[in-house]
């Protein structure tokens, strides 16, 4: 069983910047990949970004340029670095281990952007 506790989450003004952390623990053997998914109400959910076990990344085409991801191994646990924040960033974000066999969820935080 892996915990994921997300952190970071909150009320910014559009262009302004926020960061997001998710620890993970318990029982993890081997990371695949870590990462976030988010959901913006009454819409699909959608991934945002991941960094796999080698380093690379993935971004949504919306976030890139704005949003960097990255993770401290050592502590299981990854970031998301989010700038220039627009309206249509507001949601739920999801942190998420992957280890090949399961993946595991954190219960979200809010990110909401507003004037």
């Amino acid at each position: 069983q892996v915990q994921l506790v997300e952190s970071g989450g909150g009320l910014v003004q559009p262009g302004g910047s926020l960061r997001l952390s998710c620890a993970a623990s318990g029982n993890i053997f081997n990371i695949r990949a870590m990462g976030w998914y988010r959901q913006a109400s009454k819409k699909q959910r959608e991934l945002v970004a991941t960094i796999h076990s080698g380093g690379s990344t993935n971004y949504e085409d919306s976030v890139k340029g704005r949003f960097t991801i990255s993770r401290d191994n050592a502590k299981n646990t990854v970031y998301l670095q989010m700038n220039s924040l627009k309206l249509e960033d507001t949601a739920v974000y999801y942190c998420y281990v992957d280890e090949g066999l399961r993946r595991s969820w954190g219960r979200g935080t809010q990110v909401t952007v507003s004037s």
